[in-house]
C-alpha cells in the first residue's frame, strides 16, 4: 500500500514529532499547509487569502491527498470544512461546525435538546447604546458574563458586576472584536444560516448567566453518526481567580457525573449533526446544587491535552483527528502510558504588565526536565518582551511557561510541580500594576 498523504494546517516541528508516533504513522506522510506563524501567536487572520493560497498549494500537489487536518481553534477549525470541501476530503459540514462555534447558534441548538443544562443567554450588539437595557429585558441581571459570538481562547471575556464593568468591557470589545468578526463573517457567508442566526454576525457578543463549579472537558469524536466520548480532563483554576492553574487527566469527578456528561455529549452532538470529526465539550459541575452546565463546544481536539493522553493512555489523541480524516474508526489505546496521572501546568504572573528581563536558560530547562522524567517545559516569553503583547491570554493574568508532567498519583504530581516551579526563574522591569 502506498503512503497516505496527510496535510496539516499550521504544522510545526513539535506537533510533527507527535504525529509521527501515531499508530499507523509508518504509512503516513505529513505535509504542512499554511505556515504555523500565520495561525499561531497572531491576532490577524486573513482567512480568504489563506484559503486561496492553501487551495493553490494543495492543487499543485501531484499525488493523492488523503486527508486535511488541523488541531487548533480559530481560524484553523473554521477553515477546515471549506478547504476539505474544495479538495474533496473528509470533514464535518460547515453548518454543523458553526452550530458549535457560533456561540449564539450553539446555545439555540443546545436549548432544543438539553435546555436544563445551559445558562440563560442573549446576544447583543456591543456598538448599541441600548445593549445593557436589552440584556436586562432578556432576563439577565448582574452578575453576568460577556464574550464575543466567536472568541479565541479566553480573550475578551469579562465578568460583569455593574454598569461600570459593562461600559469597560464594551469599550474593550468594540476595540478588539474586529480582528475576529471580519474573518468569521467571511466564513458565515459560505454557510446556510437560519434567519435568526444570520442577523447575529461575528460583530455581536453574548451575555450569559454566571455558571461555575468543577470545570472539565469531555474529549470525543463522531464516526459515521456515532458520538463517542473517550476521555475527561479536569480544569483546575487558581484560587479566587478565573485563570487556569492546570489541566489534569484522568478526571477525578464522581463516576455518575462523568456518565451524565457523556450522555449529554452524545445527545447534543447527535442533534447538531456533527459527523466524522473530533470535538470537545467544556462542562461545569456545580457540586453545591448538584447541577451540570454545558459551557461550550469546540470543534477539535484540545491540543493542550495531547501530552496528557500520551502520558496516561500511551498516545496523543491526535490519533483521533487523523483516523477520522482518513475515514477510519479511531484507534486509541487506553491506560497504556507510562504514568497514571498527567497534567499541564500554567506558570503565571497576575494583574501586572511588565517587560521581561530574565527567563530560564535552555540549560536550566533541560536540567529540570531531566530531574523530573517525562516533563516538558515550554517558555512563552523572551527577554525584552512586554507581557501585554502576549497573544491568547485571559483578561486576568499572563502565562509565562507551560509545564507538562506525569506521576503515579495526584499528590506526587502537585508536589513535583511545586518543586519545579521554585526553580523557574523569571525577572521583570518597568512593572505597571
Amino acid at each position: 500500500m502506498s503512503d497516505r498523504n496527510i496535510f496539516v494546517v499550521g504544522l510545526d516541528e513539535h506537533n510533527l514529532k507527535r504525529l509521527e508516533h501515531l499508530r499507523g504513522a509508518e504509512n503516513y506522510r505529513f505535509h504542512g499547509v499554511i505556515e504555523p506563524a500565520e495561525v499561531y501567536d497572531t491576532e490577524i487572520f486573513p482567512i480568504e487569502d489563506m484559503l486561496s493560497r492553501a487551495e493553490t498549494q494543495l492543487k499543485e500537489f501531484r499525488e493523492p491527498i488523503d486527508a486535511i487536518v488541523g488541531y487548533m481553534d480559530f481560524p484553523v477549525s473554521t477553515m477546515l470544512p471549506l478547504l476539505c470541501e474544495r479538495l474533496g476530503t473528509r470533514s464535518t459540514s460547515l453548518e454543523s461546525l458553526l452550530k458549535c462555534e457560533h456561540k449564539y447558534w450553539s446555545r439555540l441548538v443546545q436549548h432544543e435538546v438539553i435546555a436544563n443544562y445551559i445558562p440563560r443567554f442573549t446576544a447583543f450588539d456591543p456598538f448599541d447604546a441600548q445593549a445593557l437595557q436589552q440584556i436586562g429585558q432578556a432576563g439577565l441581571y448582574f452578575p453576568f458574563f460577556v464574550k464575543p459570538i466567536k472568541s479565541s481562547g479566553s480573550r475578551l471575556g469579562f465578568r460583569i458586576e455593574s454598569p461600570e464593568d459593562f461600559a469597560h468591557a464594551v469599550a474593550r470589545l468594540c476595540e478588539g472584536i474586529g480582528t475576529i468578526s471580519e474573518p468569521f463573517n467571511y466564513v458565515l457567508e459560505h454557510a446556510n444560516l437560519p434567519d435568526k442566526v444570520r442577523s447575529v454576525d461575528g460583530g455581536y457578543c453574548m451575555a450569559e448567566e454566571i455558571i461555575g463549579g468543577w470545570q472539565c472537558t469531555v474529549e470525543g469524536y463522531v464516526f459515521q453518526g456515532d458520538a463517542v466520548p473517550y476521555g475527561i480532563v479536569d480544569s483546575i483554576r487558581y484560587p479566587q481567580v478565573l485563570s487556569f492553574f492546570y489541566y489534569r487527566y484522568p478526571s477525578r469527578l464522581p463516576s455518575s457525573i462523568q456518565e451524565k456528561m457523556q450522555e449529554l455529549t452524545r445527545q447534543v452532538m447527535a442533534h447538531i449533526g456533527y459527523d466524522n470529526a473530533a470535538f470537545n465539550i467544556e462542562y461545569f459541575w456545580d457540586e453545591v446544587q448538584d447541577r451540570i452546565w454545558l459551557l461550550e463546544i469546540n470543534t477539535r481536539i484540545a491540543q493542550s491535552h495531547c501530552d496528557l493522553f500520551e502520558k496516561v493512555d500511551g498516545i496523543s489523541h491526535q490519533q483521533v483527528t487523523v483516523d477520522l480524516a482518513l475515514g477510519q474508526l479511531p484507534d486509541m489505546p487506553y491506560r497504556k502510558g507510562a504514568f497514571k496521572v498527567a497534567a499541564k501546568f500554567f506558570y503565571r504572573v497576575f494583574f501586572v504588565d511588565a517587560t521581561v528581563s530574565q527567563v530560564p536558560s535552555a540549560e536550566e530547562i533541560e536540567t529540570l526536565q531531566q530531574a523530573f522524567p517525562g516533563t516538558m517545559i515550554t517558555v512563552q516569553v523572551e527577554i525584552g518582551m512586554r507581557l501585554s503583547s502576549l497573544p491568547e491570554q485571559d483578561s486576568y493574568s499572563y502565562a509565562l511557561a507551560y509545564v507538562w508532567m506525569g506521576a503515579d498519583d495526584d499528590l506526587a504530581l502537585e508536589e513535583n510541580y511545586a518543586r519545579l516551579a521554585e526553580q523557574l526563574h523569571f525577572a521583570f522591569e518597568d512593572i505597571v500594576g
